[in-house]
């Protein structure tokens, strides 16, 4: 069972390659499964005077969504497609979020923070940012709004849930109360994460999580699916053989799947 549940394309503007060149690419490495999950569009800003590229633009959504069912009935002899959205969690907008999902017939919604407010903590081209604040407390910020949308029910599982620590900077607290907080809240909720490899290519240097949040979810059973985040159709699936074998080191056997928003356990 070879799956990647997380990957973006043009639309989305700060990807390249069209949806089928992923298709193409996941049979090429031979994926039972690819997930095709682009980013929502931008609710809280106004994307002509926000920064560019962030996500695809409004009325390209059912356009994304046409093509992804197309996609799916094409290539159904050759690849198991599964219709996702990363469904970027902004506090306040939970109404407009819940429309978006309510509309289209997906398989998976992916509950990513990326903003704290107008602030994109994972853009590159924002890390003035980070200059003057107390770190510990942009990752006590963070780790709520992971919380509050594990609470809002919107989602199916939680990305990249400590893509907080992308660009290396570290609070001077070990901030597991928080990692553990955010985890404790996704198990209350019946929700699962996602391992994404994504991390082993950005200034961490590791995966998001981290080796001990994922030694937490084994133990105390959320499951786990996992992502390569790929923006470019030749990184899909890349660095997952290494988060299987991590999986496989920690003791995880089954991997989450998803299919009309219900998750099945598959064994790997």
């Amino acid at each position: 069972m070879l799956i990647d549940y997380h990957t973006h394309h043009v639309r989305c503007g700060h990807a390249s390659g069209e949806l089928e060149a992923y298709v193409k690419r996941g049979i090429e490495i031979g994926l039972t499964q690819l997930g095709l999950s682009d980013h929502m569009p931008l609710l809280h800003v106004d994307p002509q005077t926000y920064w560019p590229e962030m996500a695809m633009p409004m009325d390209e959504l059912p356009r994304y969504v046409e093509e992804c069912l197309h996609l799916k009935e094409k290539y159904k002899d050759q690849i198991d497609i599964r219709i996702g959205l990363e469904g970027d969690y902004i506090e306040g907008y939970e109404a407009e979020i819940e429309a978006i999902i309510k509309a289209y017939p997906w398989d998976y919604v992916i509950g990513s923070v990326h903003f704290l407010g107008e602030w994109d903590i994972s853009d590159f081209r924002q890390l003035a940012g980070w200059e003057g604040k107390d770190i510990f407390e942009v990752y006590t910020q963070y780790y709520d709004a992971v919380q509050k949308a594990v609470r809002t029910g919107l989602y199916d599982y939680i990305g990249h849930i400590d893509v907080i620590k992308r660009f290396g900077y570290k609070p001077d607290r070990d901030p597991w109360e928080l990692e553990k907080a955010a985890l404790d809240t996704v198990k209350e909720h019946g929700l699962a994460i996602e391992l994404n490899a994504s991390g082993l290519r950005m200034l961490c240097e590791e995966m998001f999580p981290s080796r001990r949040m994922l030694e937490y979810c084994h133990k105390v059973g959320i499951p786990l699916t996992i992502g390569s985040d790929a923006h470019q159709p030749e990184r899909l699936s890349q660095y997952l053989d290494q988060a299987r074998d991590l999986l496989k080191l920690i003791g995880f056997n089954e991997i989450a799947t998803f299919s009309a928003r219900n998750r099945h356990l598959v064994t790997f």
